[in-house]
């Protein structure tokens, strides 16, 4: 399983963004996604990219996978979401901090799969 982290402008390109993993990506969304605060999300980029940000995001969703972290590396690289997507891997300090407080995150409303589950 595969965390993604999902940042944007606006809350529109998200929704657009989920839309794409499940259907161009060909990812399973495990559950339902989950609001990250902004900033959080924005210091966990800049951790993992190591550079500072271009732009700050308004709207952060973390969002769990069924597939694989290389799986779904190798998938979202074959798609061009309107919003930005990193695939957390085991190896980021981040990604134990994130899979730990995933459950208590409040539900980012609004999106609704089109697999059925």
């Amino acid at each position: 399983m595969a965390l993604i982290l999902i940042r944007s402008d606006n809350q529109k390109k998200i929704l657009n963004a989920l839309a794409d993993l499940e259907r161009h990506a060909g990812l399973n969304i495990n559950g339902k996604p989950k609001k990250l605060p902004p900033k959080k999300a924005d210091e966990v980029i800049i951790r993992i990219l190591k550079q500072k940000l271009r732009s700050k995001s308004k709207w952060a969703v973390l969002v769990q996978v069924e597939e694989d972290t290389t799986k779904s590396i190798m998938q979202v690289k074959k798609i061009h979401p309107p919003a930005h997507l990193i695939v957390l891997s085991n190896e980021y300090e981040d990604y134990k901090y994130l899979k730990r407080i995933f459950k208590d995150l409040p539900i980012f409303k609004g999106y609704y799969s089109l697999k059925s589950n």
